[in-house]
């Protein structure tokens, strides 16, 4: 159950479920993308030509194959003269500001103008200015040195052709943009691929069918469920709630699963006097809204309908329903067969003028103990998909068993929309045994005739 195959559907819904989580490492993704340019901002390029005199001796040398490139030897010697480390120490000295030696190595190159003799110096910087200075830089110390009388490699004759003028490169909010949004979708993968390996280890059941075979309870609905913030929630819960088509039916279904009340949902005999607990987690808010939502949808089926908030094992959870209930026993604008009562002790919890009560119970979720209330038709238990494990769920049915009750079905709140299972435990009937060939050793006259 905790290792399921991920198909693609099933992962999107995973990932959309947890779409915070991915929201939040995308978000770290973008600011990370975006602190490392401010870090490392993109670097433009500026490019100065010097074009090259060579000797009639030089220029009569055959060039050397080189791949596909044809290079002069001579011109191949001035483009190691132009990147040697005298003409870089010079051109530091006009720099300002000035930078290292080995920054200059890095950030400089030089090459040739295809089929000519003319050496293109290339100078990277953080800002248009400081690329141009600094090519300008290199190429200024490199006609110096080689014009003057004591020039390495022979009499060769340089001019500064085309200074720097104009750098080139991406620009600082076009790079942000472009390592913002890198960062952002490698975020946002990152985070999906830890929501994926977390569901996979996450003991919470979540199939109705992994939460009916945990106990072996049948799942009588799976139900949206409202989740009210305060005690004003609650009353307009009980005032204004009303099903939609598919959840009335799955809720009537359960009701005449039960045999509630002698239902038929199209009235019912006052004083029967049935009745039936919904258990449900403390840290489970939306299953708490399923006994108060039953209970609405009956009495507006016209089923006088009592709904009791006896005592809870976990107080805290259900603390505003019981404010709700306590301040307004009939709240304005709900169905005239619904009366809510509180409760703060054991027994004496069931009105005798109702044909069916609903009461409310809430367990903790490690060492659940279900209140000794007044014995029940039925009990059920709520949990939401995803929100206990198989052994809380194990524990509460324990415990309703030890107190005389037990559970006779599951609802669900809050279904997963990616659940196709239905947790109506069917039994497993023995296979039909096929019949297969039989051997014929021999015929009898009859069987022959």
């Amino acid at each position: 159950m905790t290792e399921q195959p991920l198909d693609l559907r099933r992962s999107a819904h995973i990932v959309w479920r947890h779409k915070a989580v991915a929201c939040t490492f995308a978000a770290l993704g973008l600011l990370a993308g975006v602190g490392w340019t401010l870090l490392r901002p993109p670097m433009l390029s500026g490019q100065a030509l010097v074009d090259v005199v060579l000797p009639p001796s030089e220029q009569a040398t055959g060039p050397i194959q080189a791949g596909a490139a044809s290079i002069d030897p001579a011109l191949q010697t001035q483009i190691v003269i132009a990147s040697s480390t005298p003409v870089l120490k010079r051109a530091r000295r006009t720099m300002r500001p000035s930078m290292p030696l080995q920054t200059l190595q890095n950030r400089v190159q030089v090459g040739s103008v295809a089929s000519s003799d003319v050496l293109s110096i290339s100078a990277e910087g953080k800002t248009a200015a400081q690329a141009e200075s600094t090519a300008n830089a290199v190429a200024d110390s490199y006609v110096a040195i080689i014009n003057s009388r004591s020039a390495p490699g022979g009499q060769v004759q340089v001019r500064l052709l085309e200074p720097a003028a104009t750098a080139t490169g991406p620009s600082l909010p076009s790079r942000l943009l472009v390592d913002g949004s890198l960062g952002a979708l490698a975020g946002a993968l990152a985070g999906s691929i830890a929501v994926l390996a977390f569901n996979r280890r996450d003991p919470r059941l979540r199939r109705r069918d992994d939460i009916a075979d945990s106990i072996g309870v049948p799942v009588l609905a799976s139900v949206r469920t409202a989740h009210p913030s305060g005690a004003a929630g609650w009353t307009k819960l009980l005032a204004d709630y009303e099903p939609g088509a598919v959840d009335a039916w799955r809720l009537r279904k359960a009701l005449q699963y039960l045999g509630l009340a002698d239902v038929n949902l199209a009235g019912s005999q006052p004083g029967s006097g049935s009745s039936l607990e919904v258990l449900s987690f403390g840290f489970d808010t939306g299953a708490l809204a399923l006994g108060p939502q039953l209970a609405v949808f009956a009495a507006s089926r016209g089923i006088p309908t009592a709904l009791v908030v006896g005592p809870q094992q976990d107080a805290t959870a259900a603390a505003t329903l019981r404010a709700a209930c306590a301040a307004q026993p009939a709240p304005p604008g709900s169905s005239s067969h619904l009366h809510v009562i509180v409760r703060d002790h054991d027994g004496g919890i069931r009105p005798p003028d109702a044909a069916l009560t609903v009461i409310v119970g809430v367990v903790e979720g490690r060492s659940p103990r279900v209140p000794d209330t007044t014995r029940t038709t039925a009990t059920v238990l709520g949990v939401s998909a995803g929100a206990a494990t198989a052994e809380q769920v194990a524990r509460v049915a324990a415990s309703a068993a030890a107190a005389g009750r037990d559970i006779a079905g599951i609802l669900i709140a809050d279904p997963d929309p990616d659940d196709h299972t239905t947790g109506r435990l069917p039994q497993l009937a023995r296979p039909a045994q096929r019949m297969g060939p039989t051997r014929i050793n021999g015929m009898t006259a009859e069987t022959r005739s």
